[in-house]
């Protein structure tokens, strides 16, 4: 049996807006809240964790929808409320101030709240972030939005499609995906009301607010694989710098985790608002 579906020693949580909201916190410095994509879990960051840790007080949250903190009751997967729930989290932390780097999923709600609440962010990473409405949809969701489909992936959600999902989100080097990689996703995607959640926020119609992007005033850091399409944060957003992985998949963070590690310690510890708070 595994033990992935259940909290783990480390585990810690907090009522946010009437939910209880799974969330690990490690490290000693400025904070850094970490924010894991789609159909994934606040393990997305596992690997580069240790050495974040080093420098920054990190905090990982499993986002609604997934992991253990699992779903909504009232099943509302609308970014702007993913935003709310991530600053409310803060709030019961006591973070005033704080870093945020996401990834996918996680990368969009980061750069809304750098839209939302700018005078609580003193660093914004954006890895393979998402928000365009260009954006490709990856074949996994566009399964959910099939009619026929919907009703059974909401009931089963096969280990051998989820291990296509992961193999296909990788970089063509890639090894990461392994057996402990897949049983996790699949014992996360398998616990009560995550598969339905899922397919919930996979058909929840998104505001575009991409116009927007270009008024964030936060200093941002843009971590992308070449391979990754859909992506003009560093051409809108004031002042962002780019750094670009030339093989990397969708999966950065747990592709190349001390790649992205160094990247985010470099650059936060040059923000003199991170080293000071």
């Amino acid at each position: 049996m595994s033990t992935w579906s259940e909290p783990q020693p480390d585990s810690r949580f907090v009522v946010v807006d009437g939910q209880q909201i799974h969330y690990k916190r490690t490290g000693r410095g400025p904070v850094l809240v970490l924010l894991h994509g789609s159909a994934s879990s606040l393990q997305h960051f596992d690997r580069a964790t240790g050495a974040l840790a080093e420098s920054f007080d990190v905090i990982r949250p499993d986002l609604p929808g997934f992991g253990l903190t699992g779903p909504r009751h009232d099943r509302d997967y609308r970014i702007p409320t993913y935003t709310a729930t991530v600053a409310g989290l803060l709030e019961a932390l006591e973070v005033p101030r704080y870093a945020v780097a996401g990834n996918s999923l996680g990368g969009n709600i980061a750069w809304n709240l750098a839209l939302d609440h700018p005078e609580r962010l003193t660093g914004l990473v954006l890895v393979n972030a998402t928000g365009y409405p260009e954006k490709a949809i990856p074949a996994g969701m566009r399964l959910t939005r099939n009619p026929l489909l919907r009703p059974v992936l909401r009931h089963v959600m096969p280990r051998g499609a989820i291990e296509r999902n992961l193999r296909s989100a990788v970089g063509p080097r890639s090894t990461v995906v392994d057996k402990a990689m897949i049983d996790r996703a699949h014992a996360l995607m398998s616990r009560p009301g995550n598969r339905s959640a899922f397919v919930d926020f996979c058909n929840t119609n998104q505001p575009d607010r991409s116009a927007q992007i270009s008024h964030i005033t936060v200093p941002t850091l843009v971590l992308r694989s070449a391979s990754i399409d859909g992506q003009h944060f560093t051409r809108d957003i004031p002042g962002a710098t780019e750094l670009v992985h030339p093989h990397g998949g969708h999966l950065l963070p747990e592709e190349e985790p001390r790649w992205v590690a160094q990247a985010i310690t470099e650059f936060l510890g040059s923000a003199p608002d991170s080293r000071t708070h």
